[in-house]
């Protein structure tokens, strides 16, 4: 593979860029090697800089889950630009996003627009404070939802003790609201509850854990946090920036039957373009100003073209429900790996249309504890291999890949048989 002038212009891009890129998981750290930099896409198919033809799999981080340039968007996004960039103001496309949005979780009542996810679940947090007079939030080790303050932290020397920050810059009497608790560990929420529970105001997770492996959660567990927030008093948030309209037409929560208070969203409620969104009952989005004593504001929250994008890409997903054939092709996946290897490590957790590669004989991880070195290392030492055949995968072992409407069953076969000739390769 030449990739000459991406190199190039990594170059040029970590002399005028803090490490070359906009986002740290760019800088492909973990695999080795500089960034590949995109120059063109479509469908299910991209073009470097160099003019490399690449599979994939990585889609914006889960955004396109209809893949590069679908012609609805396009269009959306077209006419939505010829009326104008943007408003700083109210307008139509708003009121047609929360209603889009809001036929997708029936069961709330209100939305607010943003711009990004790490956004809406730093807003949904001050809402919760703001609702409930508390000022703790509980979150679990390893979950990321988002690069603010409050929650770039990471667990404490003990069950009930104060969370420490994960990242300088990060003043102390901040990281000391949050408390952070195990997945999978009901005895690890129970001690935060018995310690602090007159003071949490929220807990916060992704009912479906895709930011450090694909850590599918028990029912049971998620159904014990709705217990023990309603019991004390405290707000149970369901992160849904991956997992909203991912594996359905709305989110994950009313796939398990459980109703958190709040529900944040972003990425695909986008189409590809800058949007979070915050999803609840009328009684608590009501403490948001200007209603309520709850400040949240943006000049470019409810942007007439992120909108466009967003309520396209949602429409699609309404009329077309491609929510089966997903599923039914990260099952193939995972069938097509096993077949074609002798490898035991030949191993994917499915959801929908994420996948993740566990690629060690261990039992799937709930937690980031079960995530052994070999997960990582084995992927680390394919990755360049499986880019040089045309395949580009998030540079991250536990980052999870995603599927499209535009990905074909001969897509993901390819993939399978590469992974599986360079896992016997490994071997």
């Amino acid at each position: 593979m030449n990739n000459e002038k991406s190199k190039a212009l990594f170059a040029k891009a970590a002399a005028t860029i803090p490490g070359g890129v906009n986002s740290p998981v760019r800088a492909f750290r973990t695999v080795g090697g500089t960034p590949v930099y995109f120059e063109k896409a479509q469908g299910s198919r991209f073009l470097d800089a160099d003019g490399n033809q690449f599979i994939d799999f990585c889609n914006s981080w889960g955004p396109l889950i209809l893949g590069h340039g679908h012609p609805a968007v396009i269009e959306a996004v077209h006419a939505a630009v010829d009326k104008g960039l943007s408003f700083g103001a109210c307008h139509e496309g708003e009121v047609e996003f929360a209603s889009t949005v809001l036929e997708a979780f029936p069961e709330y009542d209100k939305v607010r627009a943003m711009n990004s996810g790490t956004e809406a679940v730093m807003s949904a947090l001050r809402v919760a404070r703001g609702f409930t007079g508390k000022d703790k939030i509980l979150k679990f080790d390893g979950g990321y939802h988002g690069h603010f303050d409050g929650l770039l932290v990471k667990a404490g020397s003990g069950l009930a003790t104060f969370a420490m920050s994960d990242s300088q810059g990060v003043p102390e009497d901040i990281a000391r609201t949050t408390l952070v608790a195990k997945l999978d560990d009901e005895a690890s929420v129970t001690a935060l509850f018995e310690a602090h529970g007159d003071d949490i105001a929220a807990v916060v997770i992704e009912p479906m854990p895709a930011n450090n492996g694909l850590l599918v959660q028990r029912k049971e567990f998620l159904e014990f946090l709705r217990d023990i927030t309603t019991r004390h008093n405290s707000l149970l948030i369901f992160d849904e920036v991956i997992s909203g309209f991912r594996l359905k037409f709305g989110g994950y929560g009313q796939m398990l039957g459980i109703r958190p208070d709040l529900v944040t969203l972003g990425k695909i409620i986008g189409g590809g373009l800058p949007v979070g969104a915050m999803v609840g009952p009328a009684n608590i989005m009501d403490v948001l100003s200007p209603v309520g004593p709850v400040y949240q504001a943006g000049t470019l929250s409810g942007n007439p073209i992120s909108l466009a994008a967003g309520v396209a890409t949602m429409k699609v997903l309404r009329d077309e429900n491609p929510y089966p054939a997903l599923q039914a092709m990260g099952e193939y996946f995972a069938q097509k790996l096993k077949e074609s290897t002798s490898s035991t490590w030949a191993r994917v957790v499915t959801m929908g249309s994420v996948m993740w590669m566990v690629l060690d004989d261990i039992e799937f991880p709930r937690s980031p504890a079960g995530i052994t070195p070999n997960v990582t290392r084995r992927f680390n030492e394919m990755y360049w291999k499986l880019m040089n055949r045309g395949f580009y995968l998030p540079p991250s072992g536990v980052e999870v890949l995603f599927l499209s409407m535009a990905h074909t069953k001969e897509d993901v076969a390819a993939l399978a048989a590469a992974v599986g000739e360079e896992l016997d390769t490994l071997q």
